[in-house]
C-alpha cells in the first residue's frame, strides 16, 4: 500500500472510484497487480473509464492498467498524479501516441 497510509487489506482496493489530483475522474478500481516477493502492490487495472479521456483511445468493455507509482493517496477515493490527463493537448483535442 501507499507508504504513508496504514495497511489495509487489498481487496479494500476494488470499486474504489479513482481521480487525478485535479478532481478529473479518472475510472474505478476492478483489480491490482502485485508483486508477490516484494509483497507490494504495483498497478491497478481500472475499468468503467472516463469516456473523456479514454473514449477514443480504448475500445468499449475495456480497462487499462495504470502504475502504482502514481498513486498520490488512498482513502474513500483513490487520488492518482494528473499524468492520465496529459493524453489531451491544451486545445482539448487528444495528444498522439
Amino acid at each position: 500500500m501507499h507508504a504513508d497510509a496504514t495497511p489495509q487489506e487489498i481487496t479494500t482496493l476494488v470499486g474504489r472510484e479513482v481521480y487525478s489530483n485535479n478532481g478529473v475522474f479518472v475510472g474505478e478500481v476492478e483489480d491490482v497487480r502485485l508483486d508477490l516477493d516484494g509483497q507490494a502492490v504495483t498497478g491497478l487495472a481500472l475499468s468503467q473509464l472516463s469516456d473523456e479521456l479514454f473514449a477514443t483511445r480504448i475500445e468499449a468493455g475495456k480497462g487499462v492498467m495504470i502504475p502504482y507509482r502514481w498513486v498520490r493517496a488512498v482513502g474513500d477515493v483513490i487520488l492518482i498524479n494528473d499524468t492520465i490527463e496529459r493524453l489531451k493537448d491544451d486545445s482539448g483535442e487528444e495528444a498522439s501516441a
